[in-house]
């Protein structure tokens, strides 16, 4: 990482926190964004005027505080703490001329969103977003491949990664982060069934488990099948836009090929988390639940433990004192410890005798081949014959060495394997004497 990649980060939480960026929505404030972004929706529009912010606030009022007083002072109030907190802001600029037209932030439909589509990432979902994105990667890539010069490449390409490809991705993004929302609530409601039902709560238990398991295999499954073409295709873009010195589409494949990798590395974390909190579950009912249907032993020993059975639990020690020895004390003589005698690790060299056996097995080659032997093995054969047993298959390797420099050896292209002693199989040479060993 570089210097310049280090500081920034730094530079913009410096930047934050000099601004004294903060956010605190109470649950009418909340409410209130929530029905602004409802009515936009369903009415396709692109701002409020004020009279229709105080009606929202009003409605929003009349369901969530109805006893509430001084509603316009209170919509007055509440317009002016969303916009001091970014959430909603003045869009038609005419200032205090006249009353103004509002529209909601992109943090405020963030945190709408956040909490009204809670959109949870399936199989389905993921698969359909994974093709979407796959094609769309191909179309780049003949783009980059039709352009010519960087410009070309860079409004061809660069815009499309920046905004519809790097949005496929976000929305990949978007929904994990809904799933792990829904796993955590649903660890929160087997918690609730085991705490009031129990007994009764196993097969809920189970059925909920074995579901959330089947999903984030096959997400995971999807995720490391299609990953890998996808990163080829931003390698592909990435090659060519670097050919035709399109620096900013570089810059815009790294950063998807992070995403995607980041998404792949999600999958198989919350995988392998799941599977450990899956064997937890299941242990605990099977060493807890199964074993005490009732919760008679629980109770208990919880009572126990509490000491609302009357005596808690506590580690009583009977202590004695040592013995009293009048006569003094002898320390027994120590004993030297037990070792084996050392032994020579290596054996003393005996001298042999050696023989020239190599100008030997050359002479016995020799003689054999002027005896009329024309084939490798038959030569082989003679000479091998006058040694021991344990010595002829090295023996025979030597022998077709020795051939090669005292005779002329000739094979065919496919040559066939013929038997040179007992147990000892070659393949076949031609053996003719050499004008220079004759």
């Amino acid at each position: 990482m570089t210097v310049a990649a280090e500081e920034e980060p730094k530079r913009l939480i410096e930047n934050l926190a000099a601004r004294k960026a903060s956010l605190e929505l109470s649950p009418i404030d909340l409410c209130f964004v929530a029905a602004l972004r409802l009515r936009s929706r369903a009415g396709g529009l692109v701002s409020f005027s004020e009279a229709e912010l105080g009606e929202v606030f009003r409605d929003v009022c009349a369901l969530v505080r109805p006893d509430a007083a001084g509603i316009a002072r209170r919509a007055t109030a509440a317009i002016q703490r969303l916009r001091d907190q970014r959430l909603l802001s003045r869009v038609d600029g005419v200032g205090v001329v006249r009353s103004g037209s509002y529209a909601l932030t992109r943090l405020a439909t963030g945190i709408v969103d956040f909490y009204l589509e809670e959109e949870a990432l399936t199989g389905d979902s993921l698969t359909l977003l994974l093709r979407t994105l796959h094609t769309g990667l191909s179309e780049l890539r003949d783009q980059a491949r039709g352009a010519v010069t960087a410009e070309e490449v860079s409004a061809r390409v660069a815009g499309p990664l920046r905004v519809t490809i790097r949005d496929l991705v976000d929305g990949i993004e978007r929904r994990q982060r809904g799933l792990d929302l829904q796993q955590e609530r649903l660890q929160q409601e087997i918690g609730g069934l085991l705490a009031s039902d129990w007994f009764d709560a196993l097969a809920r238990c189970q059925d909920l488990l074995e579901t959330t398991t089947r999903t984030l295999r096959e997400l995971n499954e999807v995720l490391l099948r299609d990953t890998h073409g996808l990163t080829a295709l931003l390698e592909d873009i990435r090659d060519l836009a670097e050919v035709r010195g399109a620096a900013d589409v570089d810059e815009a494949c790294h950063r998807l090929s992070e995403q995607l990798d980041r998404s792949a590395a999600w999958g198989a974390a919350r995988q392998r988390a799941w599977s450990e909190y899956y064997q937890y579950v299941h242990r605990y009912l099977r060493d807890v639940v199964r074993l005490d249907p009732t919760r008679a032993l629980t109770e208990r020993l919880r009572a126990q433990l509490s000491g609302r059975s009357g005596r808690s639990f506590s580690l009583v020690v009977a202590w004695q004192p040592p013995l009293a020895v009048p006569r003094e004390v002898v320390v027994p003589n120590q004993r030297p410890p037990l070792e084996k005698p050392k032994k020579e690790r290596e054996k003393p060299l005996d001298d042999a005798v050696t023989g020239d056996r190599d100008r030997e097995l050359t002479g016995q080659v020799e003689a054999a081949v002027d005896g009329g032997a024309r084939s490798l093995s038959a030569v082989t054969r003679a000479v091998v014959e006058q040694l021991p047993l344990e010595e002829r298959y090295v023996a025979a390797g030597r022998v077709a060495e020795v051939v090669t420099k005292v005779a002329r050896a000739r094979s065919a292209r496919e040559r066939d394997w013929a038997p040179a002693d007992e147990g000892i199989w070659i393949e076949e040479w031609s053996v003719e004497r050499s004008a220079s060993g004759s």
